[in-house]
């Protein structure tokens, strides 16, 4: 029997490569003062694919997950997929934009790019303060990265992996630097490991169980660990992600609650709303209204 898909609660931007290039997996754009949005930008949505944007000179306000960041020069701003955007209004903007999906990611040869701080992005991060020397930097990188783009062939790929891999790898450790954590023991790889697979998987596995099954842990070991090591129950760590996801849906979405509960995995929209009252003190409701008037 076919089954049914819903549409998402919050519409999803597709990638669009360049037509003109071919790089079915990477695109890039530089802006000299245009205005540089989509048509629906200004309503909250995801795109389907990572986005890095180096800003030399831009002002205006955006939101990324409920939190507003006034753009400034010489920084970069950066999204996965899984992140929730919306921009205030279009400014001219004097910048650098890179697009990538999950497919160029998924390549063998670029797995040292999934592993990076920067693409796992577990501290749910948007911003890097860039230093004169990193803005040299950056801006040289870039330039490398566009002379191959504008350069196809044979060796075009490759090459554009090879300066996009550097690039990446110097922000993922301004990235550490600027969102620290300590050089992980066992334990806390366990933790990071668990932290990974409730991104991946939270909608879908609502027990602790169920994800130490994935680790090949035992259950009892698993939360004992997790606790230790962050100080919250295991379950506290996806009780906190379900949040995360309904917040940024409550506020973003037109969705029906009960809509907002399915996609989340709640076979039922009451034990949704129980489930978040308890977890907030409001309920999904009244916390949609709250949090809208931030917008009237």
């Amino acid at each position: 029997m076919p089954t049914l898909s819903r549409p998402p609660v919050v519409p999803v931007h597709p990638f669009r490569p360049d037509a003109a290039v071919g790089n079915p997996w990477f695109t890039m754009a530089r802006s000299e003062g245009g205005l540089v949005y989509e048509a629906d930008l200004l309503l909250p949505h995801r795109k389907a694919y990572y986005l890095l944007v180096f800003v030399r000179h831009n002002r205006g306000r955006h939101w990324v997950d409920g939190t507003p960041y006034d753009r400034q020069d010489n920084r970069i701003y950066f999204t996965n997929p899984s992140q929730i955007l919306v921009k205030e209004d279009p400014t001219p903007s004097w910048s650098t934009h890179l697009t990538f999906t999950n497919e160029l990611l998924a390549l063998e040869q670029n797995a040292v790019l999934r592993s990076l701080p920067l693409i796992q992005n577990l501290r749910h991060g948007h911003e890097l303060v860039l230093t004169s020397a990193d803005t040299t930097f950056v801006e040289e990188q870039l330039a490398r990265l566009e002379t191959e783009y504008r350069r196809p062939g044979e060796w075009q790929h490759r090459m554009l992996t090879a300066h996009l891999t550097v690039l990446l790898t110097y922000l993922s450790r301004l990235y550490a630097e600027q969102y620290p954590a300590a050089e992980p023991s066992a334990d806390q790889r366990v933790l990071r490991a668990y932290q990974a697979k409730v991104e991946e998987c939270f909608r879908e596995l609502h027990e602790v169980g169920a994800y130490a099954e994935l680790l090949h842990l035992s259950a009892g070991h698993l939360s004992e660990v997790v606790k230790a090591q962050s100080g919250k129950p295991a379950i506290k760590h996806l009780h906190e992600r379900l949040v995360l996801e309904a917040r940024r849906l409550l506020l973003y979405s037109p969705s029906p609650l009960k809509e907002i509960a399915f996609d989340l995995g709640f076979a039922e929209p009451s034990y949704f709303g129980r489930f978040f009252k308890r977890e907030t003190g409001v309920t999904p409701a009244e916390y949609r209204s709250i949090s809208r008037k931030m917008y009237q």
